[in-house]
């Protein structure tokens, strides 16, 4: 079972964060809290984030400071950032937004199960995204270690089930993409060709050069 995301709260106000809290809470996931941008960027150093929701309107250091700041930093210029917006933010706040390229928004005051969807694809992602780093790694330690044949296969037998894992879970983000917005709809494409040349190389190292069941979750 994967181990819960962080997802990050960042808002000025008190009552925000509990409504945010309160929408999140069926998805078990790990719900840090910053009231300010210098806040949530000190959280970035602490930790690993699935997906920031972030308020446009603070005092001092606004969203979209903030989120420029974030998409500077090599080490959370990837992670998906959700603007919550006020009804009187103007055309051209937004277009400022989008120029850090962080970017879903929704506007207050959000439907709950919208937000909640929204986030759920996102940790969906970051999951998938981590299940593929640990696969990588056991890849590379079977290329390193150069372990006898039957070890070998068993190896190559666990890559190919994780995987097919990797590649359901893909498939199931995907079929959420339409409540999900672009930014997930990007990052389930930059995740398919890694996915992809996984199970390739794996298929290769099996001597098998024809689809195997690592393909079942493409459909």
């Amino acid at each position: 079972m994967p181990e819960k995301a962080n997802i990050l709260l960042v808002d000025d106000r008190e009552d925000n964060l509990i409504s945010l809290e309160a929408a999140l809470t069926a998805l078990d996931q790990n719900l840090v809290r910053a009231s300010s941008g210098e806040a949530a960027l000190k959280a970035l150093l602490e930790r690993e984030f699935a997906v920031i929701l972030l308020d446009v309107m603070m005092p001092g250091m606004d969203g979209f400071e903030t989120a420029a700041h974030i998409k500077q930093r090599e080490r959370t210029k990837d992670i998906p950032i959700i603007f919550l917006t006020g009804a009187e933010i103007a055309r051209h706040q937004v277009f400022r937004g989008y120029s850090t390229r962080s970017i879903d928004y929704l506007t207050k005051p959000f439907d709950p199960s919208v937000l909640q969807a929204k986030v759920e694809v996102f940790i969906e992602l970051y999951q998938t995204r981590q299940r593929l780093r640990e696969q990588s790694r056991l890849l590379h330690d079977l290329l390193g270690e150069s372990p006898g044949a039957a070890d070998s296969q068993a190896l190559l037998g666990e890559l190919e089930a994780r995987v097919t894992t990797i590649r359901t879970a893909l498939s199931a983000a995907r079929q959420e993409l339409p409540t999900a917005g672009p930014v997930a709809s990007t990052l389930v494409h930059d995740l398919e060709q890694p996915v992809s040349d996984l199970a390739a190389l794996v298929r290769t190292l099996r001597g098998d050069d024809g689809p195997s069941s690592m393909e079942s979750g493409t459909s």
